[in-house]
């Protein structure tokens, strides 16, 4: 379980040092996990190990949101200022969403349906 998660800091370190080296403006963890991913297809096995330090953190994962949620509170003068705007960007952002999927989603089919024919 150690080598386990000594794995999964490592390839966030790696991650944030590559993002820091490079100067890219990318989240470091996600580099990190991008990574592990490669390795995992890679091996073609994740391990019992690996297996067990996942799942325990997916246990958990709720105690991972609190620090946002304190971040909200602390906040929430400067959110009840900006409320407008931030509920037009969010309403905005989400229609958004929504178009681009459906447009994705007839494109995907229409190309498809023209393999399939």
């Amino acid at each position: 379980m150690l080598n386990a998660l000594t794995l999964l800091f490592f390839c966030q370190l790696v991650g944030e040092a590559a993002v820091s080296l490079l100067g890219i403006t990318f989240p470091g963890p996600v580099l990190g996990m991008a990574l592990l991913f490669a390795g995992l297809l890679v091996v073609g096995r994740s391990g019992e190990a690996l297996d067990g330090v996942a799942d325990t953190i997916l246990r958990n994962l709720s105690l991972l949101f609190v620090p946002a949620a304190v971040g909200v509170m602390q906040q929430a003068g400067l959110i009840a200022a900006n409320w407008v705007a931030i509920f037009a960007a969010l309403a905005l952002s989400t229609v958004a969403t929504l178009v681009v999927t459906v447009y994705a989603f007839l494109a995907v089919s229409r190309l498809v349906a023209r393999r399939r024919a």
